[in-house]
């Protein structure tokens, strides 16, 4: 059967700011959709329009390089495989998967590498459904980074891969500071559970870790550095 897929795409570029502005509405399923932008106050979707991607078997991966840049995503779909690279300082991500009753992010895999600081990035997976799979690999090297991820499964895979040069507080004004990293995963886990695996290097970092849900819970951490703050809770 012949797949439907209605994509609104608003490209605009500003000579005040110097802003590459992208949204997409779509529907359909096995979309193959990749976006890069390159420069500073770069916006795929924002807080009052979002970028919608509705369907299942989809692939999206977005690169940005630059500045104070925007992401604002929500996807509604079974399976999501996405690939995300960001290169600078001062980056927002806010990605919802499964934020309606349409799809429920049954299967996801999303890889996530930055270089830069002061950045953050805030991910919530199957929200009020569980996801039957989740994978979600976090690559950062940088100080004052913020990740928040929040994830309804029955088997989720974290990893957190961290090198920061910084031993200072968390959120430093100065943006000298480590890193802050809060994982929360729930729902019953399969036969092999929930995993975090943590690797860190670099000092001053804050990690806090919550994991609930039947059959095993698992966090296998590795730190390399000073002044490190950290929280596990697990519970059936």
């Amino acid at each position: 059967m012949k797949n439907t897929i209605s994509i609104l795409l608003a490209l605009f570029i500003s000579s005040s700011v110097y802003a590459n502005e992208i949204y997409i509405d779509q529907v359909g399923d096995s979309l193959d959709l990749d976006i890069t932008q390159d420069g500073q106050d770069n916006q795929f979707g924002n807080s009052t329009t979002d970028v919608t991607l509705n369907g299942s078997n989809m692939t999206f991966a977005i690169t940005q390089e630059g500045n104070q840049n925007t992401i604002a995503a929500t996807i509604l779909g079974t399976n999501y495989t996405g690939t995300w690279s960001f290169t600078g300082d001062y980056n927002t991500v806010d990605l919802l998967c499964s934020s309606a009753v349409t799809g429920d992010c049954d299967t996801v895999t999303l890889n996530i590498t930055t270089v830069g600081d002061s950045n953050t990035f805030d991910f919530d997976i199957g929200e009020t459904t569980d996801a039957s799979s989740s994978t979600v690999s976090f690559t950062v090297t940088g100080d004052n980074n913020v990740i928040a991820s929040t994830i309804d499964g029955v088997s989720a895979a974290i990893t957190v891969a961290i090198n920061n040069s910084a031993s200072l507080a968390t959120t430093s004004a100065n943006s000298d500071a480590g890193n802050a990293v809060t994982l929360d995963i729930d729902g019953d886990g399969d036969s092999v559970g929930h995993t975090v695996n943590l690797d860190i290097t670099g000092g001053g970092s804050t990690y806090n870790v919550t994991q609930s849900g039947i059959y095993d819970n698992t966090v296998d951490a590795t730190f390399n550095g000073d002044s490190q703050d950290v929280d596990i809770t697990q519970s059936d």
